[in-house]
């Protein structure tokens, strides 16, 4: 942010009781930031007489930019005894605001006016999906298409400052955009999905988002959903932030495995109520203003919640929202969510090869007969030596490995769709405390080579207009076995070799004069190909190949 100066801080008394006893205080945290920043007013009560900050104050605001419309933002509580308020704004255009900031407690209503100005500081801004290829992404602000190279890390935040951070800048390295991050969730270790992870002094499986009378227990914490457990929601912000920093969007997960006992708080009677939204409501009011958010409404709804409770908790998310980030739940093989209108992108679940290329071409032909396009996503397919065990007792689970995996991303990616992958949650030498987690919880070290795998997929589609491209094979003659796709124009085309093979390209199918490339999906590398008679191309040898011709 741009400038530093507390502003138009001001001191209000009212009521005689009440001003005796407490003073509020309004503080700006700038008066000039970049658009895609947030401002931040803080309300300071120096000495709260309030029974449940959370429950009996209000605070909210309207801001206004130059074109004179109205945003009405929610604020939050940021201290357990209710001495701190905050509110933030994230300006979306360069420009002057305006804004007028209300506290409430009982009847009483103090009111708060300020302004500041925002700047175009040429930042990535909103993710959005493109209103001209909606099969995929944009960034608002800057125009730019956003290519989806996202990794699971569930319990980020289990770890400490310096451990998140560290996490956050090994994945930005290695080209992550985007990672999964739960804001609830409980198990022991784990163990509860055969891997071997386990709490440290430094990392928990045990989140507290709300004040729990038993913080250490397992199944029964008994939280007090009328009060939210502030420095954990303080740590998330943190989280946020320092991604936002780093490039990486954070899709914030409301609950993980919620059928597990003590991770689902509200019970079926309690189930959309008041309390429950007024969780989803906190959330919003504290990290909507940061522009590296999506909304998962949950984990795996179809555990624990029908498709009546999802749809209206996401209904309500988006309403919460004043920015309208992209939201979307994840489920199991199928999307029954494809018109309604909170839902901006579709999520599966599908394991293995049955959820790489045929599934999500699949999907994006049942998404069309819907008339309604949105981006498609495979957001689970079979982590990097997942399982090491039987699931449930059963058969073995097929070999997984960083390399088979990423092969299922490149189909994923040809067929028109995204996914979010996820290493292992071993080092080659086991597990200790200063190693280890992956899909889990983030964090890796140098013997987890997968995700660099992926960044040659992201290298490969973002050298070229890759959202131009439809997944078509009638171009190749004897395709089976290969992925393929061309413009419209026929003046870029993308085939994918799983394992090697020879394919011819049909007359007139492509425009005259398109040079074509081998590349190395598993260094990176580009070399010339060289046409052999009648337009054929024969891959270098068998292992996996892509074919560019542009």
């Amino acid at each position: 942010m741009i400038g530093y100066a507390i502003a138009f801080a001001g001191v209000l008394s009212f009521n005689m009781t009440f001003a005796e006893t407490s003073q509020v205080k309004f503080s700006q945290s700038d008066n000039e930031l970049y658009a895609y920043d947030f401002v931040e007013i803080t309300i300071s009560v120096d000495k709260p007489n309030v029974k449940n900050p959370f429950i009996d104050v209000v605070v909210d605001g309207e801001f206004k930019g130059d074109d004179g419309k109205a945003i009405h933002v929610d604020g939050f509580c940021d201290s357990q005894n209710g001495s701190i308020f905050r509110i933030r704004f994230m300006p979306t255009q360069s420009g002057n605001y305006t804004y007028s900031v209300k506290y409430h407690q009982g009847d009483i209503e103090i009111n708060h006016n300020g302004k500041f100005t925002a700047k175009d500081g040429k930042k990535q801004g909103l993710i959005r999906v493109d209103p001209e290829h909606p099969w995929h992404f944009i960034c608002e602000g800057t125009g730019e298409h956003y290519f989806w190279n996202s990794t699971t890390t569930y319990w980020i935040v289990g770890w400490d400052d310096d451990n998140i951070y560290k996490s956050l800048d090994r994945l930005a390295r290695l080209k992550i955009n985007r990672i999964r991050a739960t804001i609830s969730g409980r198990v022991k270790d784990g163990q509860a999905w055969f891997e071997n992870v386990y709490p440290t002094d430094k990392f928990t499986f045990l989140f507290n988002p709300w004040i729990p009378k038993n913080p250490n227990s397992l199944e029964n914490p008994e939280f007090d959903l009328k009060r939210f457990n502030v420095a954990h929601w303080q740590k998330y912000d943190r989280m946020l932030k320092y991604a936002q920093d780093k490039g990486i969007i954070v899709s914030v997960i409301f609950y993980l495995d919620g059928a597990r006992p003590g991770c689902y708080p509200f019970g079926k009677e309690l189930a959309g109520g008041e309390d429950e939204q007024r969780y989803y409501r906190y959330a919003v009011a504290r990290f909507s203003a940061f522009s590296n958010v999506m909304w998962d409404v949950t984990n795996e709804y179809q555990l624990f919640r029908d498709e009546a409770w999802t749809n209206k908790m996401g209904t309500f998310l988006k309403e919460c929202d004043p920015y309208k980030h992209l939201t979307s739940v994840h489920g199991h093989g199928d999307f029954v969510f494809r018109t309604a209108q909170w839902a901006d992108f579709a999520m599966y679940q599908s394991w293995d090869e049955g959820g790489s290329y045929d599934f999500m071409i699949r999907h994006r032909e049942n998404q069309k007969k819907t008339g309604r396009i949105i981006p498609q996503i495979n957001e689970e397919y079979g982590y990097e030596d997942h399982y090491p065990k039987a699931w449930g007792g059963g058969k073995v689970a097929p070999a997984r490995s960083g390399d088979n995996r990423r092969r299922l991303a490149w189909g994923m990616y040809m067929a028109g769709g995204y996914q979010t992958t996820g290493e292992k949650a071993e080092t080659d030498d086991g597990w200790h405390d200063t190693a280890g987690g992956g899909w889990i919880n983030g964090r890796g070290d140098d013997s987890m080579t997968m995700l660099s795998g992926y960044g040659y997929i992201m290298d490969f589609f973002t050298s070229i207009s890759w959202w131009e491209l439809e997944p078509n094979n009638d171009f190749i003659e004897k395709p089976d076995g290969v992925y393929a796709s061309r413009s419209d124009k026929g003046d870029l085309a993308v085939i994918y070799f799983p394992s090697g093979k020879e394919i011819k390209i049909k007359p007139d199918t492509l425009k005259n004069g398109l040079k074509a490339k081998w590349y190395n999906p598993r260094n990176g590398q580009w070399s010339d190909a060289k046409c052999l008679q009648d337009n054929t191309y024969k891959a270098p040898d068998d292992n996996d190949w892509a074919l560019l011709f542009n």
